[in-house]
C-alpha cells in the first residue's frame, strides 16, 4: 500500500512540481493550496506526512501547523519553504517541532529521502 503525502503550498507550479516527483516514487498525493484547504482535507484524509509551505496568504504555515497539531495530532510534517534564515530553522524544528524543514529549490532525491525518514520507510 502506497503512503499518502499531503502537500500544502499556494504555488500551483510547485505543488505540480512536487506531486509529480512524488508520483514516480510511488507515493499517493493529496493537494491542498491554502491552509484552509489543509485544515479542511485533513477532516476527512489522514495522509502520512505533509509538506507544508510557510509563505502563504490569509493562514500562514505557521499557524496552519499549530492548528494541525491542535486538531489532528501527531502526522509528521516538513515545512517546505524558500525561508532559509536560521531563526525560520530553529522556530520550524526546535520550537514548533516540525518533523524537517526543507529549503527551496532542493534536489529530487533529498526530498525523496527526507521524506522516507519522515514515514520510516
Amino acid at each position: 500500500m502506497s503512503k499518502k503525502i499531503l502537500i500544502v503550498d499556494d504555488e500551483p507550479d510547485t505543488v505540480d512540481l512536487v506531486k509529480l516527483v512524488l508520483e514516480t516514487e510511488g507515493f499517493e498525493v493529496m493537494t491542498a493550496y491554502s491552509g484552509k484547504e489543509c485544515l479542511e482535507l485533513l477532516k476527512v484524509e489522514t495522509p502520512d506526512a505533509i509538506l507544508l509551505d510557510i509563505m502563504m496568504p490569509e493562514m500562514d504555515g505557521w499557524e496552519v501547523f499549530k492548528k494541525i497539531r491542535q486538531t489532528f495530532g501527531d502526522i509528521p510534517i516538513a515545512m517546505l519553504t524558500v525561508r532559509n534564515q536560521d531563526i525560520d530553522k530553529m522556530l520550524g524544528l526546535h520550537v514548533l517541532k516540525a518533523n524537517d524543514y526543507i529549503t527551496k529549490p532542493f534536489g529530487r532525491k533529498d526530498l525523496i529521502e527526507r521524506i522516507k525518514k519522515m514515514i520510516d520507510l
